[in-house]
């Protein structure tokens, strides 16, 4: 028996009068008592005009109702917050928590017996699913999908691994104004996410694994029928479940999906953000994402998938080619088949109806793999005792074990002013340290991890250069870059110690992150440190909570009090 509109009600003291005033109040909507005796699928709302990754949602609606309504439940859309990461200020990954609570929050206030939950630009599928995991309410996920690809002069363009690769050129003096102009229209050529493996695709790919959507789901390009189609299926699916009552997310996300998911992360050469989120997510669970753990599963697990910026392919290359299920398939053993998923199915089931597609080259056999190991590591040394992440699938094979000097920007805004200047000290062979940009420096952990190439070395040929911070970095982003330094400078880590000057030392073989300066010039640095207080920019609101309250990289980036009790 489903609970429906008797669900959670409002406390006026007496049940009967609660029920009786909200059905009189809906009936204004002009539902009717067979309509309002069903069970309840409520449907998250993410769309927004600030929010063109999040721009075939209406249509999305609309079929996941008709599912809904054709398996004999009602569905009640309501809106949450939307985000969009190239217009979130100061940035996405501040308000992805916020994202999380409110979320929770109206699953929790609204009657109904199920949840879908529609997303895709970069955090909003894992502030979903952290609000899921924590309200426990059997949930769909839906992602709206990637873009379909664009085209420039004859060549295929994907955003934003080719946003990029062509204003580094621009910037190099390698492309004019009026042909960058004219990419800047072609890049982003229909409404969805990006199409290359960035962020949002690696979401979508690892809640796929999860068990939490269904089966294909990842990797519909946001503008084909079958994304509908896809959406209608899930609405039939949260019917069922809210007639069930389950699977909850609690019964789907084991530690063994939760390892699917990571080794889905290594096999997609997937975003480094995916690992931040997945901890998050973990976090909220009895489980806990182990970075030592993580890495072994790179070592084990090769790159399968031929996509930028780790490849040369598209998400709908990927998705034609057979997308998940398909690439589940070719991990074999490396997957543990016997998990579920919320269409009742195993893993198993869903593995052996993968498409078989003569000739794709896009999702390879482990005997024919793109990379040997996964798309990322974890660094340890004393620049990061409590580790650090680089995309080394992306990164230039001759740099991963450098030695150089260090180039010391305090902070974002000292970057944007001195990067470009002609006589700024560095070379080629130097590396470039970002500090203060983390969870509580910058706030919110800003994409800034992708320093640029000083412009003078650009116009000089400078491809790459190792790049080190307490920062992130998009995954459609490519090159030599240490991520997520722990613990970050803001806090007294490491990184603050850096001068311009020192050596520093990495070696991804070894896995290793070393500033080269001995412990008793450290230790005196250490003390010579001033305590910051709270910034000006967290006296009040959310980012005083957001400030007195933001875990670190290896932990997630949540707020410790939405952490599962008992953990740490």
């Amino acid at each position: 028996m489903t609970d429906g509109l008797r669900k959670g009600l409002t406390a006026y003291g007496d049940a009967g009068f609660s029920l009786f005033l909200r059905k009189a109040f809906i009936k204004a909507a002009g539902y009717s008592d067979d309509a309002l005796d069903r069970p309840i699928v409520g449907i998250t709302n993410t769309y927004s005009d600030y929010n063109p990754c999040h721009g075939n949602v209406p249509q999305i609606l609309e079929a996941v109702k008709r599912g809904v309504m054709l398996s004999g439940a009602m569905p009640f859309v309501f809106p949450t917050i939307s985000i969009a990461e190239s217009f979130a200020h100061p940035t996405s990954m501040y308000l992805r928590n916020l994202m999380a609570m409110e979320t929770e929050e109206m699953i929790r206030a609204q009657p109904m017996d199920a949840v879908v939950v529609i997303g895709g630009c970069d955090k909003t599928l894992p502030a979903q699913i952290m609000a899921a995991v924590s309200a426990d309410l059997p949930t769909v996920v839906i992602p709206v999908g990637p873009m379909v690809v664009g085209h420039h002069k004859g060549e295929v363009l994907g955003a934003c691994t080719d946003c990029r690769r062509l204003w580094a050129k621009y910037r190099a003096g390698e492309m004019d104004d009026s042909e960058i102009e004219a990419v800047n229209g072609r890049l982003a050529p229909s409404v969805g996410t990006c199409m290359v493996m960035g962020t949002a695709s690696t979401m979508a790919c690892i809640t796929e694994a999860l068990g939490l959507s269904l089966p294909m789901s990842a990797t519909i390009p946001a503008p084909h029928a079958e994304r509908f189609r896809s959406a209608e299926a899930s609405g039939r699916v949260a019917a069922e479940m809210a007639k069930a009552k389950g699977p909850k997310p609690s019964e789907l996300l084991t530690s063994s999906a939760f390892k699917n998911a990571q080794v889905v992360l290594q096999a997609i050469g997937g975003s480094t953000n995916g690992l931040v989120h997945l901890t998050a997510i973990a976090g909220r669970t009895p489980h806990k994402i182990d970075l030592d753990a993580f890495d072994h599963i790179g070592r084990e697990v090769p790159v399968l998938v031929d996509l930028k910026p780790s490849g040369d392919h598209y998400m709908e290359h990927f998705h034609h080619a057979g997308g998940v299920p398909k690439l589940m398939k070719q991990l074999g053993d490396l997957i543990d088949l016997d998990c579920n998923s919320i269409t009742g199915q195993s893993l198993r089931d869903i593995v052996a109806a993968a498409e078989d597609v003569p000739g794709q080259d896009v999702i390879r056999s482990r005997a024919d793999a793109i990379k040997p190991e996964g798309g990322l590591a974890v660094l340890r040394g004393n620049l990061a005792p409590r580790g650090a992440v680089i995309k080394h699938s992306a990164a230039s094979p001759k740099l991963l074990q450098h030695t150089g000097r260090a180039v010391v920007f305090e902070s974002v805004e000292d970057m944007t002013l001195r990067v470009d200047d002609p006589d700024l000290d560095v070379s080629a062979d130097d590396v470039l340290v970002l500090r203060n940009a983390g969870p509580k420096g910058a706030p919110g952990m800003p994409e800034a991890g992708y320093l640029p190439i000083p412009k003078k070395l650009a116009r000089g040929g400078t491809k790459d250069m190792v790049r080190i911070s307490d920062a992130r970095m998009s995954g459609t982003a490519f090159g030599t870059i240490v991520l997520h330094i722990t613990p970050e400078s803001a806090v007294g880590g490491p990184l603050a110690l850096v001068r311009t000057g020192d050596m520093i030392r990495l070696d991804v073989p070894k896995r290793s992150i070393d500033l080269l300066v001995d412990d008793a010039e450290l230790d005196q640095r250490r003390a010579s440190l001033q305590q910051a207080g709270a910034p000006e920019w967290a006296e009040r609101g959310y980012a005083h909570l957001f400030h007195e309250t933001i875990l670190q990289a290896d932990d997630g980036c949540d707020f410790d009090f939405m952490r599962r009790k008992g953990k740490g």
